[in-house]
């Protein structure tokens, strides 16, 4: 029963985190080899093939948490597992934008590089809201047009007329 119990943990312990690494942004946790979940070496890998890795997996990472060894992970080892995990997704997300941002290649970040990235980004939402706000599609904004958005965003919790989110 208990061995139950605990593999029932930890295959939830597991989902939990395949669920919070992907509404990360992440690719949930690694998959082994292929070779490693066809345990039987015949080129094929059978549910209970797959689900054997899986919990040798969970079981894994719930032994790496367990970091006092006693069998049971407490809220301070729940906490260090899931911070170790924040950093790496942090140090991982760090690593991926410098490389797509380093137009110089130097390794690091300029203002001019970040600058770029913002300058487009901003100009794709700022011609957005401006069509949005350009109802008869004359090519500018009358002021009853702008009066009208912001009281529309105001409406839904945006900014404008004190329609902020924090009343400003």
């Amino acid at each position: 029963m208990k061995t139950t119990l605990l593999m029932a943990g930890i295959a939830t312990a597991l989902m939990v985190n395949v669920a919070e690494a992907r509404g990360q942004g992440g690719q949930g946790p690694e998959l082994p080899a292929f070779e490693q979940i066809d345990a039987n070496g015949d080129g094929l890998v059978t549910t209970a093939e797959l689900q054997a890795a899986m919990q040798a997996q969970a079981a894994e990472r719930f032994a790496q948490s367990d970091t006092d060894g006693d069998g049971a992970l407490s809220a301070e080892e729940l906490a260090a597992a899931a911070l170790a995990r924040e950093n790496s997704r942090r140090d991982s997300n760090i690593t991926r934008m410098i490389a797509r941002l380093d137009t110089n290649g130097d390794g690091v970040l300029q203002i001019e590089e970040m600058q770029a990235r913002g300058d487009d980004r901003r100009a794709q939402g700022q011609g957005r809201m401006f069509d949005m706000m350009d109802t008869d599609d004359d090519g500018s904004v009358s002021a009853q047009e702008y009066e009208t958005a912001l009281a529309y965003m105001a409406e839904r919790g945006g900014r404008g007329h004190g329609g902020g989110r924090h009343g400003n």
